[in-house]
């Protein structure tokens, strides 16, 4: 299985994972549509970003959720009626919406946040397993 590690205190809350992500997913520089969310909660850094538990899978009404043969969760966007079950659900609040994408996005493990990160707290992790 692969996902994506993120090491809270490596973390700089530079940005720079945000803006990579959604260049590349939205192909505008907005952390509104990143797939990665860093925040400071309380004075410490928090790192929101799919851990690809799977919980969204069994919820998803249509479907539109399985995962690939890395064992990340991938949208079927045909599928997708943009019910926001699976939004709603997310233990970890890493599925998101915006108004401005036509259904729920979140990290795939694409890793085109890695080498953007000046301090190392990114890594993808591949398991080698299947989910």
């Amino acid at each position: 299985m692969k996902f994506l590690k993120a090491h809270l205190d490596k973390c700089i809350q530079c940005g720079a994972c945000m803006s990579a992500c959604s260049k590349a997913w939205a192909k505008e520089d907005s952390p509104e549509l990143s797939r990665i969310r860093v925040e400071a909660v309380a004075g410490l850094t928090d790192i929101t970003v799919c851990d690809q538990c799977g919980g969204c899978i069994a919820v998803c009404p249509t479907m539109a959720l399985a995962r690939d043969k890395n064992g990340v969760i991938q949208i079927d966007r045909k599928r997708c009626t943009s019910c926001l079950m699976c939004v709603e659900f997310c233990p970890k609040a890493s599925m998101r919406f915006s108004p401005k994408i036509p259904s729920p996005f979140k990290c795939v493990a694409c890793g085109i946040c890695v080498p953007e990160c000046p301090s190392g707290a990114l890594q993808i992790i591949d398991t080698g397993k299947e989910a």
